[in-house]
C-alpha cells in the first residue's frame, strides 16, 4: 500500500474520537497520521518492512496505550495511543499487498513484512496487487471520506492533499523503477 493509504487508515481510525471525545480529536488524528508513515522509514535503512514493522509485537505498546488513553485521556496518552495503533496496522496491512520488491506487479518475492515474534516473513496476500495500484487509490479515497466529512481545517486539508499526491503517484508508479535512484534498489 502506499504510504498516504496508510496515513489515511490511521486518521480514519481516530476520527472515533470526534464523536466520542472530541477535545482530542486533532492530536489523535496527528498521532495516527505520523504512526502510520513511521514504519516506512525503515526504507532508507535497507531494511524495508523489517525494522520499524512489526505486526504481531506492535500490539504489545498499542494495547497497553489504548488503554491508557481510556482510562486517562490526555494529549500525551492520546496521541501515544493512535500512533502505535497506527504504526502497528500499517505493519500489519501490508501483508495485505504485495511483497517488498521494486516491481511488485512481477510477483517475485515471498516477503510481505517480517514477523519478529515467528522468526519470518510473512507472505504477502496481494489483495492490494502493489502500492499505487487503482484498488490502493481507491481504498485511499474510500478510508480519506470520513475523514475529510468529520474534519475540518488542518486535518481535511493534510487528507485532500494526500490523496491528490495518491492521484499522482498512482499515474506514476509503474515507471517508478527507472526513476528510483540506485542506492534505495
Amino acid at each position: 500500500m502506499m504510504n498516504t493509504t496508510h496515513g489515511a487508515i490511521g486518521v480514519a481510525m481516530a476520527s472515533v474520537t470526534v464523536l466520542v471525545a472530541p477535545e482530542f480529536a486533532v492530536v489523535a488524528a496527528i498521532g495516527a497520521l505520523l504512526g502510520s508513515v513511521f514504519p516506512d522509514l525503515d526504507l532508507f535503512f535497507g531494511t524495508h518492512r523489517k525494522t520499524l514493522h512489526f505486526p504481531l509485537l506492535g500490539w504489545v505498546v498499542a494495547l497497553p496505550a489504548t488503554l491508557w488513553a481510556a482510562l486517562a485521556p490526555s494529549i500525551v496518552s492520546v496521541s501515544t495511543a493512535f500512533f502505535a495503533l497506527g504504526a502497528t496496522v500499517h505493519a500489519l496491512t501490508d501483508a495485505a499487498g504485495a511483497g517488498h520488491e521494486l516491481r511488485p506487479w512481477d510477483r517475485t518475492s515471498q516477503q510481505a513484512v517480517y514477523a519478529h515474534l515467528l522468526g519470518h516473513w510473512i507472505a504477502p496476500r496481494r489483495w492490494i496487487r502493489y502500492d499505487g495500484a487503482p484498488e490502493d487509490l481507491a481504498l485511499m479515497g474510500v478510508v480519506t471520506l470520513p475523514v475529510i466529512v468529520l474534519y475540518d481545517g488542518l486535518i481535511r486539508n493534510v487528507m485532500i492533499l494526500a490523496l491528490v499526491v495518491s492521484i499522482f503517484y498512482t499515474t506514476i508508479r509503474k515507471r517508478m523503477p527507472e526513476l528510483t535512484p540506485e542506492w534505495l534498489k
